[in-house]
């Protein structure tokens, strides 16, 4: 969330940057904060006042017992005590004032950084680069879900009768070439640094609130109602919070993880062609990235998590566009975010596979991850994650391009995890 300090300095500068969130609420908000802060200040003068007082009565009943002035002792006593009632009153109504306080910082999205273009949604997203060719399929080819049905390899009439829309089966080389891609992610990750953690798939609300997931997420979270868990959307949200409530040293930055797990979105709302096959699930495999920095390094390490991302593309051999994305489709979290796009040949259109954001001080601002820096100041920290890849829609788009009359060819960084170069 926004730091109270800044919001108060920088009071236009802060509504003229959610406005290119389209943040409807800006100046609502805003001067809310401020007139309650400005409550809250002249609340805590009168606590400061109260108790002050009530001390130095304190040492003056203290001098008239041993003055063996009883009688006037005991007066002084009562207007203690109404004192203690005014202090009372004033606490209450400082600790309501915090809260509300809290609750619409807590409400207010991260400003977007200075780069991010005008846009009301993703129609408006900026497109910075194209990469690959598309490919031209041979005359009987069909989109990815005729091919899972074809080959056997995907059943989501299974995962239908198991569960529900939007968990499939992977089935036979399906499963194996799932297997094969999360594999070949981690292993790429290490290689670029980045150590490798298994993070629970369940967080508690504390963990979700911390990177930005409630409150303004939470119809997309499943929630295990009698503990008051959350099953994570990403791996962002545990491996992020490993570092909450901590202290880091900066000798250690760039802190760079990344983490495999499955990741599950309930995708309230989503319909239409847009949802078919592997193109939206509900539970997904993912290979997640996640970076702590300085604030003077994180644009530095964006840059480096948009390279490893597309490596990884590369290597698969996937013709992908990269995104910059518009005031009006950036996340509630995020300063500057860019999207990876793979062309999916059989349907003819985008998928996105990968964000990758630097959130700058905002979630940890949250997550009250620190560092001091050169002077011993305690700062904020940098956070930025990605993914590295979504599964789902790489599968997808693997199947479309490589299929041939003879079969679905796998790529040649994958074949030493597949076992086999052709699904046939």
């Amino acid at each position: 969330m926004l730091q109270l300090n800044f919001i108060r300095e920088n009071k236009d500068l802060v509504i003229e940057r959610l406005q290119v969130k389209n943040f409807k609420q800006a100046e609502d908000s805003i001067t809310r904060i401020i007139d309650l802060d400005n409550t809250r200040r002249e609340l805590q003068k009168q606590l400061d006042q109260n108790k002050a007082t009530q001390n130095a009565i304190a040492k003056e009943i203290g001098m008239l017992f041993k003055q063996g002035n009883k009688e006037l002792a005991e007066q002084k006593k009562i207007e203690t005590t109404t004192l203690k009632t005014t202090e009372k009153e004033l606490t209450e109504k400082h600790s309501d004032i915090e809260v509300e306080i809290r609750n619409l910082l807590l409400s207010i999205p991260n400003l977007p950084h200075i780069s991010v273009p005008l846009g009301k949604g993703e129609e408006d997203n900026e497109v910075v680069k194209v990469v690959g060719d598309i490919p031209t399929l041979h005359a009987g080819a069909v989109p990815h879900w005729d091919l899972c049905k074809k080959y056997d390899i995907v059943d989501f009439d299974l995962g239908n009768k198991i569960t529900g829309a939007g968990f499939p089966v992977y089935k036979g080389k399906g499963a194996k070439l799932q297997r094969a891609l999360i594999n070949f992610f981690l292993q790429e990750g290490e290689q670029d640094g980045y150590l490798e953690v298994q993070p629970p798939l369940m967080v508690n609300e504390a963990s979700a609130l911390a990177t930005g997931q409630l409150p303004d997420k939470e119809a997309q979270m499943y929630v295990i109602t009698l503990d008051n868990y959350y099953m994570i959307p990403t791996a962002e949200v545990p491996v992020t919070n490993i570092f909450r409530d901590v202290i880091v040293d900066k000798k250690d930055f760039p802190i760079k993880r990344c983490a495999y797990s499955q990741c599950f979105r309930r995708e309230a709302g989503s319909y239409g062609k847009d949802v078919r096959g592997l193109n939206r699930l509900h539970q997904f495999d993912k290979v997640e990235i996640v970076c702590i920095d300085s604030p003077e390094h994180s644009y530095q390490q964006l840059e480096e998590m948009k390279q490893h991302v597309g490596r990884l593309l590369d290597k698969l051999g996937l013709p992908y566009r990269i995104l910059r994305l518009c005031g009006g489709d950036i996340s509630f979290t995020s300063a500057l975010t860019f999207d990876f796009e793979v062309y999916s040949a059989a349907q003819e259109r985008w998928l996105e596979v990968s964000s990758v954001s630097n959130f700058e001080s905002y979630q940890a601002n949250r997550l009250k991850v620190r560092y001091k820096d050169d002077n011993g100041k305690t700062q904020l920290c940098h956070t930025l994650n990605g993914s590295a890849l979504a599964l789902p829609r790489v599968v997808a788009a693997l199947l479309e391009n490589n299929q041939t009359p003879d079969g679905i060819k796998i790529p040649e960084c994958l074949q030493k995890f597949t076992g086999f170069d052709m699904i046939k």
